[in-house]
């Protein structure tokens, strides 16, 4: 009972940061910015939509049990940090990514990946 309530809070959790991570995308009025989805700028598209499908790796993993609440926050604080330095990197330049620093966030993102795997195929 306990384990089914702790993964639920864990789904509202992780629910949670991934409206509060697209709502902060859509509030901006006009222009790129940290953030914006920008349609003419694909290296920012691009990482994004990285983001996006590994959140929902991470809420799979949750709601079948195969990330605990350890593995599920360590990751979560990993993507954080991730979208935390793009945004730094996006006010740098006006919205936009530069080819290094995508590359950098891609290398980030591979790790995590890989950790997301190994945490959802670890023997239980």
């Amino acid at each position: 009972m306990t384990n089914k309530i702790t993964n639920s809070l864990l789904v509202l959790a992780v629910g949670g940061l991934m409206s509060a991570g697209s709502a902060a995308a859509q509030t901006a009025t006009s222009g790129a910015g940290p953030g914006v989805v920008d349609p003419g700028h694909p290296r920012v598209n691009q990482v994004n939509r990285r983001e996006r499908r590994q959140q929902k790796r991470i809420a799979q993993g949750v709601k079948n049990g195969s990330l605990n609440p350890h593995e599920t926050a360590n990751l979560q604080k990993r993507e954080a940090s991730v979208q935390r330095q793009e945004q730094r990197d996006m006010a740098k330049h006006n919205g936009h990514l530069t080819k290094a620093e995508q590359r950098q966030l891609n290398r980030r993102q591979n790790r995590i990946s890989r950790s997301i795997y190994r945490d959802k195929h670890n023997n239980k």
